[in-house]
């Protein structure tokens, strides 16, 4: 697909550290040599060293250049332990706890990117969302003025007949379960702006719901409408629209008569879903029934680039994150 083949070609140009936690895990051993091979990021395999040679071995995979790390074994790990101590104690932490928790490949990854000895993190093929997200907002916590982290999926669909080309953003899918009206508008302002960084196009952010612009009345499409003034408000330079129907944010014909005056519908690049119900369900359909190539979650409000994965994605699904995680590191310095 186009846009990733953009984006690895943008890692390529200047290319960052990605840490995988997940060093022992077959798919994630397979994207390292791949990774490796086509030059566009420089990844750190955390695990037991002999675990993921011999696994290497057996999968046919050449890690030579590939850094691995151990925390069993590291020179960093007392250190990180006590920086991690001294970034929670007044939370309760003590040393001794904290010397366990930095054999946490996950919480020793995240600790190398907080310490700026790596460039960004990738994780999700065997751990839950929030196995990543809890030392993200311990150790790395939010970019300044961001009050929340999100996620969106970036959706490439093989006909190009919706969005940017066949290129739309969805979001969040993954992180936030029931955003209240002025957290959704901070994820539309999000995804609005990494669309712009990752995509170069103009961002057209439709605020989706079941109605369109007041054809019902339900507490529900209020979260919405209230959601969209707060984001047109914090971000006049942006084209953001709803309440918006899916086919009259997408499909032009439908846009003229159930909202004639807006720029966004029948032309969104940007969906925002009122919840993780319904933006989990919707992009799993157009990836599944559309043939869609979803590429993600991707995170967005952290400080540094953390990204998540499905653990059902596959070894190019981890290639693909891990090109679009060091592009993100790249709009960081």
């Amino acid at each position: 697909m186009i846009f990733i083949e953009n984006i690895c070609k943008r890692a390529q140009d200047d290319t960052k550290r990605i840490v995988l936690p997940e060093g022992e895990e077959e798919r994630t051993i397979k994207a390292s040599e791949i990774i490796k091979k086509n030059s566009f990021a420089e990844v750190i395999l955390i695990g037991d060293i002999n675990v993921i040679q011999t696994k290497a071995a057996k999968f046919g995979v050449n890690l030579e250049g590939i850094e691995i790390i151990d925390p069993k074994t590291s020179e960093k790990t007392d250190f990180y332990a006590k920086e991690f101590y001294n970034l929670r104690k007044n939370k309760g932490m003590t040393l001794e706890k904290a010397e366990d928790t930095m054999q946490d490949y996950v919480y020793f990854g995240t600790m190398m990117l907080k310490m700026g000895e790596a460039d960004g993190i990738v994780s999700g093929a065997i751990h839950y969302t929030g196995d990543l997200l809890r030392p993200g907002m311990q150790i790395i916590k939010t970019a300044p003025g961001i009050k929340i982290v999100s996620s969106f999926f970036i959706m490439e669909l093989p006909d190009k007949e919706y969005g940017e080309d066949g290129l739309l953003f969805f979001a969040d899918a993954a992180v936030n379960i029931n955003p209240n009206a002025e957290e959704l508008a901070a994820i539309a302002i999000s995804t609005a702006d990494n669309a712009k960084l990752l995509s170069n196009f103009e961002p057209k952010v439709a605020m989706l719901s079941f109605s369109t612009m007041g054809s019902a009345k339900h507490e529900l499409v209020n979260k919405v409408v209230e959601a969209t003034k707060i984001a047109k408000n914090a971000r006049p330079d942006l084209q953001i629209d709803g309440e918006l129907q899916l086919d009259a944010a997408i499909v032009k014909s439908v846009a003229k008569l159930k909202a004639p005056g807006s720029s966004v519908a029948g032309n969104a690049n940007v969906l925002v879903f009122p919840d993780l119900q319904s933006g989990n369900i919707g992009y799993k359909l157009v990836q599944r029934f559309a043939k869609a190539k979803a590429i993600g979650p991707i995170c967005q409000g952290f400080a540094k680039p953390i990204n998540d994965l499905s653990r059902g994605c596959s070894v190019e699904d981890i290639v693909n994150v891990v090109a679009v995680t060091a592009v993100q590191a790249q709009m960081q310095k």
